[in-house]
């Protein structure tokens, strides 16, 4: 039971810890990018493996999970958008694998991201910089461009490795056991 209470007030730590309350286009417009969807993972530096489960949710949206396949996984809604000269990725995070849902409205974050081969490599919207008290998508938009050439505009780099496919992608995939009660 403490586990299990200690995990969702974990869980609503993460997403209080989200930077935004306004975003920065309310309708998803620019198509995805094909090259981020996939299972990406990385180790880190304790020697942990996260996983990045990015999905097609529509022409134009993601469905993102982060760490994927834990019992604290986050899931964001995720789309395109351009402003001041960048393409960014706007997140926004809605709840976790817990049930737990963001209470203060500060659910969104914004990335730039690179994709070479099978490594992805990305970067959130340092909220230091760019004042996360914006009122306005208009306010953040002139926030960001005011701040562009700042060497800090962005937080420090991630780093992720595509995993490979199944052998077989044409296989069903393995579902887990039904629970008894819902026999």
């Amino acid at each position: 039971m403490k586990t299990n209470v200690l995990l969702a007030t974990a869980c609503a730590a993460v997403l209080v810890g989200c930077d935004y309350k306004v975003p920065l286009t309310e309708t998803a417009e620019l198509p995805i990018n094909a090259a981020l969807v996939g299972s990406w993972e990385r180790t880190t530096q304790q020697g942990e493996k996260q996983r990045l489960l990015v999905l097609p949710l529509s022409r134009n949206e993601y469905l993102v999970s982060f760490p994927a396949r834990a019992k604290d996984a986050m899931f964001a809604r995720a789309s395109l958008c351009k402003t001041a000269g960048l393409t960014l990725l706007q997140l926004a995070w809605f709840g976790t694998a817990q049930g737990v849902t963001p209470e203060d409205g500060r659910v969104y974050q914004y990335a730039t991201y690179t994709v070479a081969g099978d490594t992805l490599k990305g970067r959130l919207l340092n909220a230091d910089v760019v004042d996360r008290e914006s009122a306005s998508p208009a306010a953040l938009a002139s926030a960001i461009e005011a701040n562009r050439e700042s060497p800090n505009l962005f937080r420090d780099l991630w780093e992720f490795t595509k995993e490979k496919p199944p052998a077989d992608p044409n296989a069903p995939p393995k579902r887990p056991p039904m629970p008894a009660a819902w026999r």
